[in-house]
């Protein structure tokens, strides 16, 4: 039954599936051999039996070779025959068999024809209906599928527009991130032909985004932009090129730097040149830099630094953006970065750390070039400041920006500021020499609180006052300098914009207004000579006031002088050209605080400017071929020692032409003492007035220059200290002892020493009364004491005569009159025991009356006078041993004791001998 329905459904069997009982008796009828019939079916092949749906026509149409043979398909025709045959014969012997079981089966099928039709009648009537429904269901869901997928290639199709947009609001993270979702859903509808074209398209676009994100970074190299530079980064980010972007942004630090110096550089030379010739846009910028002008060297080097300034902060704000982004990733709760993250995050932190020595190290190259390319050694000194001004304030910025001690920088304005400061200090030498020359040692009048701090050229001590200067005011001085500049700035403005502020604040008030007769000339410290007539107008202007070009008023009368103030009667005392020196000496260190590679250099005139001040009181007023012969000491080792050596190293004494050129041109001319200096009149106690004002200015100088020994000091290299230390205490040490030679000329001629010796040639000494009254030579002398005193007030109303230098005085007088005394003592011929007392009381009323008109205590020489009238009583022993102790008594004196005491308590013999022992004596002088 089985086969019979195998063969039904293969269609072996008639459609309706029944078999007519004659065809079957037909089929059985045919003779046939059972054996041959089975080898037939065992010959069929098995993909006959292999499934329903095997198609067998299909199957041996593909089996024909390709070369057909008629013969050959027709005995395969006549096999497939066969066994066709054998297998219809085959199934009618089977179904003949099962005829009972057959018939039950047509009975089936009619029941299953009639249910197969109610079914049909049923599919008719419910289930195509319910089906087609459900197919129009899906279909509508395709179709809206269809729509949405339409409406999104549409929306992919527009996406150009709204990128255009985008990156025109500079909203860079918006449109990487529109443009990769397009490029993802573009990958979706990749099988649509239009959208395989947009896809290229979304590619060529995000390329361009990338060339526009470039450019948006290159413009925070100059003007830092918090929004704007997060947006960068994040879409950098966005993008997966964070390393990239860091890579990028140093190319355009580096191009930002080098545009910006040649751009302002270029406006300048152009501006400067006139003419509209392009030649200069083509030259490389170090050539660009030799022709920028003097006017306009200064302006353009600030633009220059101020310029570098804003690309030095965008660097640094965009370290601060980094650091602050990193922290907040860091301390937000699950925001624990993957490995490559950490790794991105490092990369980027060291970019940025080289990239400050980079970056630097370019400012300096440029700055360096610009530098070099123009020669300041003509410059004016407040044009040289502001110049080193500003490259001290630029290193300061290179020290904040990465530690640099800036080497570049020092090189250049080093190398330019040895050379200006050549010039510089030989032209101020020549100057203070011609000042010098005609100074007329007149006063000054500034106020009794003067100090040199109210001078501008000082003020940068209050900026940078050291703790040795002034402890009391380094904390208000340290505080602004604790300030970074970076943060100082940040919000805005510039640090090189200082420059010119500071040059604007040069007002001072140091003089006394009592020593003018109007306020109007007030506004000048600087006092006009009357000899100065020789003195080229413009030279004197640019020296007396550099800063405001004002020139200089009159000299002040001495009549106005007297009626100054009493409040201003302890003002220092120091001249035109002393203030002067001392402006110079702050000019010298402003340069030298500013430059501390020149220190030594700077210094090392400063102290030339002090040496040849000294050199020229001395030689003015103390120089005198007497003083070795006084056996006063007036002059130590020291001093002597001191005024060799500037004659030697400083002085150019016309040596002719075997000095060599070089040696002549670090030499300055011996200064010669002005015409209308006056001194040796007596009415004006021989220019006592001029002595003192040159004299104590020098004393002032020195102190000054103890002031600053500190500041100078901590400025100076520590292998150069000892010349510091040296020219302290062998030169400046040494200025308030020049008052013993230079007064010392004014006590000689001030009393008439010579008539006093007269007088006691006069006095007879061998008397043999005690006598009660004194000599007339005493009081003569007394009256000449009082007639200095009396010149010394009138002095005095004139220039104010401090302390030490009356003192000075007096000591100077009293001991000129004692020497004088003992001297006169020492031509005595004879004298007796008597004379001897007289001696005492003559001396004696002498102090007694000296004292009234002094204050000096003890009185000089005192025991000289004393001793020398106590040896007349000494036996011959003390005597000679007295002889050898004492050798400030000239050999004449001593002799003429040992004459006088012959005959009264010694005798030939003894005088022999002791007169021996005073030719044996070598007595240096004191």
């Amino acid at each position: 039954f089985q086969d019979v329905m195998q063969l039904l459904v293969r269609g072996k069997l008639p459609h309706n599936g029944v078999l007519e009982v004659e065809e079957l008796r037909e089929l059985r009828e045919q003779p046939t051999d059972p054996q041959v019939e089975q080898e037939i079916i065992d010959s069929i092949e098995e993909v006959y039996f292999s499934s329903d749906s095997f198609d067998t026509v299909q199957y041996e149409l593909e089996k024909l070779p390709p070369d057909l043979n008629l013969l050959e398909l027709e005995e395969y025709r006549d096999k497939l025959k066969r066994q066709q045959a054998a297998v219809s014969k085959r199934v009618a012997d089977l179904i003949l068999e099962k005829q009972p079981s057959y018939v039950k089966v047509s009975s089936l099928h009619k029941c299953f024809n009639s249910a197969f039709r109610q079914l049909r009648s049923a599919k008719e009537g419910f289930t195509e209906a319910s089906l087609g429904l459900l197919a129009n269901q899906r279909r509508r869901q395709l179709l809206t599928g269809l729509l949405k997928s339409l409406r999104t290639i549409k929306t992919l199709q527009r996406t150009d527009v709204r990128l255009s947009e985008m990156l025109e609001e500079e909203d860079y993270p918006g449109a990487i991130q529109l443009c990769l979702e397009c490029q993802k859903a573009a990958s979706t509808f990749k099988h649509y032909n239009c959208i395989s074209e947009l896809n290229s398209k979304l590619q060529d676009t995000l390329e361009q985004i990338e060339e526009q994100l470039d450019v948006a970074l290159s413009k925070t190299c100059k003007h830092f932009d918090v929004s704007h530079y997060t947006k960068v980064q994040l879409a950098y980010k966005l993008l997966g090129k964070t390393q990239t972007a860091m890579d990028q942004l140093h190319m355009h630090f580096t191009q930002a730097i080098h545009n910006t110096v040649f751009q302002v550089v270029l406006g300048y030379v152009e501006l400067c040149a006139g003419n509209a010739d392009t030649k200069f846009q083509k030259m490389p910028y170090k050539d660009l830099c030799t022709h920028i002008t003097t006017d306009s060297y200064i302006p353009c080097l600030t633009d220059l630094c101020k310029a570098l300034w804003e690309v030095m902060l965008s660097y640094h704000l965009t370290m601060q953006w980094h650091d602050e982004h990193y922290k907040e990733e860091e301390t937000t709760p699950g925001a624990e970065g993957s490995d490559e993250s950490t790794v991105g995050r490092s990369y980027v932190k060291k970019k940025l750390e080289h990239g400050l020595t980079r970056i630097w190290q370019e400012v300096q190259l440029k700055v360096k070039a610009y530098l070099l390319g123009t020669d300041v050694s003509n410059f004016k000194y407040d044009d040289f400041i502001v110049v080193l001004d500003v490259i001290s304030r630029l290193m300061q910025v290179g020290e904040e920006f990465c530690g640099s001690k800036s080497e570049l920088l020092q090189e250049s304005i080093k190398r330019q500021s040895v050379n200006y400061f050549k010039n510089y200090h030989r032209t101020r030498l020549e100057e203070l020499r011609m000042f010098l020359e005609n100074e007329t040692w007149e006063l000054c009048p500034v106020k009794s609180n003067f100090s040199i701090a109210q001078l501008h050229e000082f003020r940068f001590m209050g900026q940078c006052r050291s703790p040795s200067v002034s402890p009391s005011r380094q904390p208000e001085s340290t505080e602004p300098v604790e300030l970074c500049l970076f943060e100082q700035y940040l919000q805005g403005g510039n640090p090189f914009e200082m420059q010119i502020d500071n040059k604007e604040e040069e007002t001072e008030d140091v003089l006394a207004s009592n020593g003018y007769e109007s306020d109007e000339l007030e506004k000048s410290v600087y006092q006009d000579y009357d000899s100065d007539s020789d003195v080229p107008e413009e030279l004197k202007q640019d020296y007396v006031d550099e800063q405001t070009g004002d020139g200089p008023v009159k000299s002040v009368s001495r009549e106005t002088l007297r009626s100054r103030k009493r409040s201003d009667y302890n003002a220092p005392i120091l001249t035109n050209t002393t203030l002067n020196v001392i402006r110079l000496v702050g000019k010298y260190m402003q340069m030298m605080n500013i430059l501390k590679p020149i220190a030594f250099d700077v210094i090392h005139c400063v102290s030339q400017l002090f040496d040849y001040y000294l050199y020229a009181v001395y030689t003015f007023f103390g120089r005198n071929d007497m003083y070795e012969s006084s056996g006063l000491g007036l002059i130590s080792s020291r001093l002597r020692t001191t005024l060799s050596r500037i004659q030697e190293s400083l002085i150019d004494m016309n040596a002719g032409p075997h000095a060599s050129p070089e040696e002549r041109k670090e030499k300055v001319p011996r200064p010669h003492l002005s015409q209308l200096v006056i001194l040796t009149s007596s009415d004006t106690l021989y220019g006592l007035a001029e002595r003192v004002v040159a004299t104590e200015s020098l004393v002032f100088l020195a102190e000054q220059f103890e002031f600053l020994q500190p500041h100078l000091d901590t400025t100076m290299p520590s292998a150069k200290k000892p010349f510091l230390q040296q020219f302290y205490s062998q030169t400046v040490s040494t200025a308030s002892e020049l008052r013993k030679p230079i007064y010392w000329i004014v006590a000689a001629k001030a009393i008439d020493y010579e008539q006093m010796l007269l007088l006691m040639v006069g006095v007879k000494w061998d008397i043999k009364e005690i006598m009660s009254q004194h000599n007339v030579y005493v009081d003569v002398l007394l009256k000449e004491f009082e007639k200095f005193n009396q010149r010394l007030g009138d002095v005095s109303k004139i220039v104010r005569i401090p302390l030490p230098v009356s003192n000075v005085l007096w000591e100077h007088c009293i001991r000129l009159a004692n020497r004088t005394l003992v001297e006169g003592y020492a031509n005595v011929k004879k004298c007796s025991n008597e004379g001897r007392a007289l001696m005492q009381l003559d001396f004696q009323q002498f102090l007694m009356k000296l004292e009234k008109l002094t204050d000096l205590r003890p009185i000089p020489d005192k025991e000289f006078v004393e001793t020398y009238i106590k040896v007349y009583y000494l036996t011959e022993n003390d005597m000679e041993q007295f002889i050898k102790n004492h050798r400030e008594y000239s050999m004449k004196q001593l002799t003429n004791l040992v004459n006088v005491c012959l005959g009264s308590h010694i005798n030939k013999k003894a005088r022999q001998k002791l007169l021996a022992a005073i030719d044996d004596i070598d007595r240096p002088k004191r």
